[in-house]
């Protein structure tokens, strides 16, 4: 076997390969960011291509709130190699709604660069955006950070970062978090379509796989997924969800009926949709 019950990549990929699995929806995601993205820019004030590192990679698209807001930084996906800020700045919109300024970060991708080195991007865009919230009309003391796919393993990889011994921040610098289908077990993928791009060594899977780093301490997580992902997303988002639990962590499940792994975060248009309800509750503004 190669990964639990799977023997072959033909098997593993028919779970990640979702352009596969999923061709007609992966097309309509991809106009739906575009679109969505382009129409929330020319509704919502937005600073773009602010740098937070000393690469062009390393930028987020700002989008304010007024003074005194709470600050929701959004980590996309596209399985650590696809996708830029640019298409997910519609994000904002539900969150803008209800005060929230949202930071979307834009890191490198591989096989330009490892898994490590967009951990690393990741964790310095929290803390530049602690750091230079007041510019912009955040409250750094209100912090939380949401991510899809690669972007939820990035979110879970953040709440197992020590921010004091290594950033010199407070340890309560993330206030809360949201991880939407993330990948928290990174065994899998040295035997799929992926490994081309990844190029993930048994050292790399090991260091950054969160299920293998729960932190002693962390916020309140909220552990979301659609009810039509794959078997494997689910197990994903289920496997880590029991073990944070069981780590004595503050977690919520959160199934999105109906949703398959494109469609889980087009919520973020509407504040009162289930998605984005349950994040605005968290941050406390719903």
């Amino acid at each position: 076997m190669l990964y639990k019950d799977f023997a072959t990549q033909e098997e593993l990929d028919a779970q990640y390969n979702l352009t596969m699995k999923f061709p007609k929806a992966a097309a309509s995601y991809e106009a739906f960011c575009g679109r969505e993205s382009k129409r929330v820019r020319s509704e919502l004030d937005h600073r773009l291509d602010v740098p937070f590192g000393p690469t062009l990679a390393e930028h987020v698209d700002i989008y304010p709130a007024g003074e005194n807001a709470p600050v929701l930084i959004y980590v996309h996906g596209g399985f650590w190699c696809l996708r830029s800020s640019k298409e997910f700045g519609f994000v904002a919109r539900g969150p803008a709604s209800e005060g929230v300024a949202t930071v979307v970060m834009n890191y490198a991708l591989c096989p330009h660069v490892t898994i490590d080195e967009i951990i690393r991007q990741t964790r310095a865009a929290v803390a530049w955006t602690y750091e230079n919230a007041n510019g912009f009309g955040g409250d750094p003391g209100r912090i939380h950070v949401a991510g899809h796919s690669a972007g939820g393993h990035l979110v879970a990889m953040l709440l197992a970062t020590d921010w004091e011994g290594e950033y010199g921040l407070p340890d309560d610098i993330i206030a809360g978090a949201t991880a939407i289908s993330g990948l928290f077990d990174l065994t899998p993928f040295p035997y799929t379509f992926l490994q081309p791009k990844l190029q993930l060594s048994f050292a790399q899977v090991q260091r950054n796989s969160p299920i293998l780093h729960l932190p002693k301490a962390a916020p309140p997580l909220i552990v979301a997924y659609g009810e039509d992902e794959t078997d494997e997303f689910k197990r994903q988002s289920e496997d880590f969800f029991g073990a944070w639990e069981s780590n004595g962590l503050q977690g919520e499940r959160l199934v999105l009926a109906g949703k398959n792994h494109y469609e889980v975060i087009d919520g973020f248009l509407e504040a009162g949709s289930p998605l984005c309800y349950a994040v605005l509750e968290q941050m406390g503004v719903k």
